[in-house]
């Protein structure tokens, strides 16, 4: 199979993902860079970011467009994870493969937990903003080091600490996720040199599309029944991550 039909199926699956899910999708394109596509941990992460950066600004136009993003809450959430996720593109250059490798799969475990979970109805809840600047501090750290949109944890931050109802939050973490990709991007310069482009731009162009048909698939299907889907496939994932890294 070629290179190119590998990054757009791959695209077309986190995107369908991130769409249906409101997060989450983009813990599957780390493992897909580098185990489908042939990029090394550190080049995976910075892909990441700009595919994740790219498909969350146009999945947010289509939210700001049903009016579910709360652009004041979701900026301030954002402003506390700018500095680590600045810090986290710095790390991330210094920090062995193999470590990146173990991080990733423990953040995919957990993304798969959370969303296995039982969802709990949304109530209004009155914002604390030292715990808020605490989960979007950490947000950006999560972002900067491992190039993940972190979605799987910014709803139930946005839902639990900030007090969105549940769509809010889903649209508002887009918000999120771009500024707090972006800030690591900025940082990550030194390690954009060798990217392979020719596979970066079909990846990201289909995860753009993937991620309008995961909206339309949301409205269909139990949003329980593909959570847990999903769920059983990020835990794959990170069992398969974790035994490459001790191989």
């Amino acid at each position: 199979m070629s290179v190119l039909v590998l990054a757009l199926a791959a695209g077309a699956v986190v995107g369908l993902a991130l769409g249906g899910l409101g997060g989450g999708g983009s813990v599957l394109a780390v493992p897909a860079l580098i185990y489908l596509l042939g990029f090394s941990p550190v080049a995976a992460t910075t892909a990441s970011l700009i595919i994740v950066a790219a498909t969350s600004a146009s999945s947010l136009v289509a939210h700001a467009r049903d009016g579910d993003v709360r652009w004041r809450a979701g900026l301030l959430f954002a402003a506390a994870g700018i500095g680590p996720a600045m810090l986290g593109g710095l790390a991330a250059g210094r920090i062995p493969g193999s470590a990146l490798t173990v991080a990733f799969a423990v953040i995919a475990a957990l993304a798969a937990w959370r969303m296995l979970r039982p969802s709990r109805p949304a109530e209004d809840r009155p914002v604390r903003p030292v715990r808020a600047a605490g989960a979007g501090a950490g947000l950006g750290a999560v972002t900067g080091v491992l190039g993940v949109g972190g979605g799987f944890l910014a709803v139930p931050a946005l839902v639990s600490v900030v007090g969105l109802r549940m769509k809010a939050a889903v649209g508002t973490s887009l918000l999120v996720i771009v500024v707090t990709s972006l800030a690591a991007l900025a940082t990550r310069t030194g390690t954009a040199d060798g990217l392979d482009w020719a596979v970066i731009a079909p990846f990201t162009g289909a995860a753009i599309l993937g991620a309008w048909d995961g909206r339309r698939l949301a409205a269909k299907v139990s949003g329980d029944r593909l959570r847990r889907v999903f769920a059983y496939v990020l835990l794959a994932v990170a069992a398969l991550m974790l035994l490459d890294s001790l191989i």
